[in-house]
């Protein structure tokens, strides 16, 4: 991690006079299955699933079947342990605590022996008192409970009625009951992903030790004030006070490039406590706001804030402050019914160009710093300016938002909930409480993050009945929705963060659904907020089968990723297209067969009396078909944003799925497993061949979304020169000419004409075949 990065929200090493000392517990830890017959070292942060294979027990967990095969991983109860020793005098110390950053998931946590506390849910931090068990020789253990059969035991227990689905659909391959525990969603498989319920310590854990008192976290959030025309900087820190009496002092904040420093006087009182402050920037001195990619810099300013308290007490915080505004506006529209469904950043309405991000990897600890870095880049290199962080993965290490702080991609947040009912008992909603007041601590400082939303698609599920619900129990089902979203989520968000909009699900109706009690009738009413949208049966080249919605934060097509990606984790038995690999590699129910349908608008399918050929050319049409897809999908929400047809509309955002895949399988994602660019995110991430949005003043007018300039033409082209694109007479809806296909130029003529040549592309960038 750069060091620059770790300004933001980072904890800064602590003057020697704050009576305070750390001890990193990460490292090598032991781990054993629950009947004591396996044991290995481990790494931590870590889990069990990458230590097997560490230590060569296993194989790679994406080779072929290895999924089914190694579900009793997952099935098993691990326990983690660890002997260490303070390196200092634990008896000079009022307060000693044992902090997990993050458990996975369901665990008993033992020091010397005594139980100290449990942990259940994965999204949140764990700060165990361990004051009067902690010695100078430590024996620390983490007894893991497996969350498939956590999961199930809790879904038994909730007996007053069925908290829906009870299990992914068979082609998933996944496990059941994920709704009743905290975990990754995804972790139990999705249709682009495998099951690999994970356990262990997946990040840090340390213990620490004070006197007098700590700073147990440090959070920020520029406002402006539109009545004064003037900045106002909310600061929050919180500390744990075990002296005796009050201890009086001083905060010192000063930002240098904006000529600010304040001194305020603080008592901090015994117990647990929290400052808030507001440092007002003075009218007279320019800020320089935080824009997203294509429209401005992203300029932070480095502040620092110091406590100065009695008895030489001294606590120093460094973070670099961005100053950005957002809002969601949801506003009439003339000549059309409903609402409009758009963000101003600093007063400015932005078209939210980008995609949706799910985890990088089944396995955190094997997502490296280049892995994130390249795929963001990535992000940018593609002109788009937004990812969604889809609600069924994790909230991504801070890393990552730094990243997107840096470089100017704005960040749709979903919490942690997707495509399912959860279950409102008390010991639920308490978890839920305290995951997401940390979350919103943890990152509400980042001016990337513009929006928050309480779920992934759970009011169209309820509404739309996707579970076959009884229709008796609706109101139940109703009122948990309410008590979960809106009465804690929501409520949470309104009290800690007034920065930025919150929303209840993706998709919704916004304001509508909130009028009709938080859950609309029809979620997909093209008239309001967002849709997600999916047609697999008509032809996608047929820009009037897309919706014209007011914002398209989901969309999208799927294709098999490269022959080389796969090859890495298959055998030659398994290199064709109807081969037992492939139908389990596919999550998406009859995925297969439909891709080779809307290829098969277009293109003659491939038939060769090589296997292998036949399976790379199908393997290449399914990406060129996905190519073509989200391409004239996207180009027809960037069209649509300038107009009202039939009363619909003025779209203004449009983001596909997906960007990134979690292994190597057929998905809807544009870049493979480790980032590798599979060739339809040539065409489908050149969102733009300019650097600025055509609503910035000065900029010349852009193209669509998804113009793929030199990557379609090389596509099509090859398609058509080794003989798959079908003749004029045999195209479905389209006219060939239809396609602007490119014109030969002099440079190519005369190139050797044959299949090996069909892949060409000259230096001057002008395709030659």
């Amino acid at each position: 991690m750069r060091p620059c990065l770790l300004l933001l929200l980072a904890l800064c090493g602590a003057d020697p006079t704050a009576a305070a000392r750390s001890l990193s517990l990460r490292g090598s830890w032991r781990i054993r299955n629950g009947n004591g017959s396996l044991e290995l070292p481990g790494e931590v942060p870590g889990c069990v699933h990458t230590a097997l294979l560490q230590r060569n027990l296993i194989q790679d967990p994406y080779y072929r079947f290895n999924d089914l095969n190694y579900r009793w991983i997952s099935l098993d109860n691990w326990t983690y342990s660890k002997e260490f020793q303070i390196p200092f005098d634990i008896s000079q110390w009022q307060k000693v605590n044992l902090i997990f950053e993050g458990v996975d998931t369901v665990s008993k946590v033992l020091l010397n022996n005594v139980l100290i506390g449990k942990t259940n849910n994965m999204f949140r931090k764990y700060n165990f008192d361990v004051t009067h068990v902690v010695k100078a020789l430590n024996s620390l253990e983490l007894r893991f409970q497996s969350p498939v059969l956590y999961a199930t035991q809790q879904s038994r227990d909730h007996v007053l009625y069925e908290v829906p689905p009870d299990c992914p659909p068979s082609v998933q391959k996944g496990e059941c009951h994920v709704n009743f525990i905290r975990k990754e969603q995804c972790s139990f498989s999705w249709d682009w992903g495998p099951s690999f319920p994970t356990q262990g310590i997946w990040k840090d854990v340390s213990i620490k030790a004070y006197n007098i008192c700590h700073l147990n976290y440090f959070t920020f959030s520029p406002n402006y004030d539109n009545h004064a025309q003037q900045w106002n900087l909310k600061i929050e820190s919180s500390f744990d006070v075990v002296s005796s009496k009050p201890i009086p002092g001083q905060v010192i904040i000063e930002i240098p490039k904006l000529q600010t420093q304040r001194t305020y006087s603080i008592e901090l009182r015994p117990g647990k406590r929290i400052v808030k402050l507001s440092v007002k920037i003075n009218k007279k001195i320019t800020v320089e706001t935080w824009w997203p990619h294509g429209h401005g810099n992203q300029t932070g300013y480095n502040m620092t804030v110091l406590f100065k308290l009695n008895g030489g007490l001294t606590i120093k915080k460094s973070a670099k402050v961005f100053f950005r505004t957002v809002e969601l506006i949801q506003e009439p529209i003339k000549g059309s019914p409903g609402l409009s469904f758009y963000f101003k950043i600093n007063g400015f309405p932005i078209f939210l160009k980008g995609s949706n991000w799910i985890p990088a990897d089944s396995f955190q600890d094997r997502v490296t710093s280049d892995l994130l870095s390249l795929l963001l880049q990535s992000v940018v290199d593609a002109n788009m300016n937004t990812l969604r962080v889809w609600g069924g993965g994790i909230y991504e290490r801070d890393e990552f938002y730094e990243l997107c702080d840096e470089l100017g991609i704005m960040v749709w947040q979903d919490f942690m909930f997707a495509c399912a009912l959860y279950p409102t008992d008390a010991d639920f909603i308490n978890s839920v409480r305290a995951e997401v007041a940390y979350q919103i601590r943890r990152l509400k400082s980042h001016p990337s993050i513009i929006i928050w939303g309480g779920n992934n698609e759970n009011e169209a599920a309820l509404m739309m009945n996707w579970y076959s619900i009884d229709f008796t129990y609706l109101p139940t089902y109703m009122k948990d929705y309410v008590k979960l979203y809106v009465e804690n989520i929501r409520e949470l968000v309104l009290e800690a963060d007034e920065t930025r909009p919150f929303i209840t699900s993706s998709p919704t109706n916004g304001v509508k659904s909130i009028e009709e009690g938080w859950l609309s009738a029809d979620p997909y009413d093209n008239h309001f907020g967002d849709v997600h949208f999916y047609d697999y049966t008509r032809d996608c080249w047929d820009w009037n089968i897309f919706p014209k919605a007011r914002f398209a934060s989901e969309y999208g097509y799927q294709s098999w990723p490269s022959f080389s990606t796969l090859e890495k984790v298959s055998s030659k038995v398994d290199w064709s297209y109807n081969s037992s690999f492939s139908s389990h590699r596919q999550h998406h129910e009859n995925g297969n067969e439909q891709m080779l349908f809307q290829a098969g608008l277009h293109f003659k399918l491939p038939h060769s009396t090589d296997p292998l050929r036949e399976f790379k050319d199908t393997i290449y049409l399914t990406q060129v078909m996905q190519a073509q897809c989200v391409k004239t999908e996207t180009e027809f929400y960037r069209r649509s944003r300038s107009e009202i047809v039939d009363g619909k509309g003025h779209t203004m955002g449009a983001l596909y799925w997906q960007l990134n895949d979690i292994w190597q399988a057929p998905s809807w994602a544009s870049l493979g497993e480790s980032a590798q660019m599979e060739f339809p995110g040539a065409c489908v991430l050149s969102q733009d061949p300019g650097s600025c949005d055509e609503s910035r003043e000065g900029c010349p007018p852009l193209s669509g979304a998804g113009v793929c300039n030199a990557a379609e033409m090389w596509a099509l082209y090859t398609a058509k020169l080794c003989g798959f694109l079908l003749p004029v007479s045999q195209q479905q809806t389209l006219e060939l000419n239809q396609l602007s296909l490119p014109v030969l130029t002099e440079e190519c003529r005369g190139a050797p004409e044959g299949r090996h040549h069909c892949h060409h592309l000259s230096a001057q960038g002008h395709l030659c075949v």
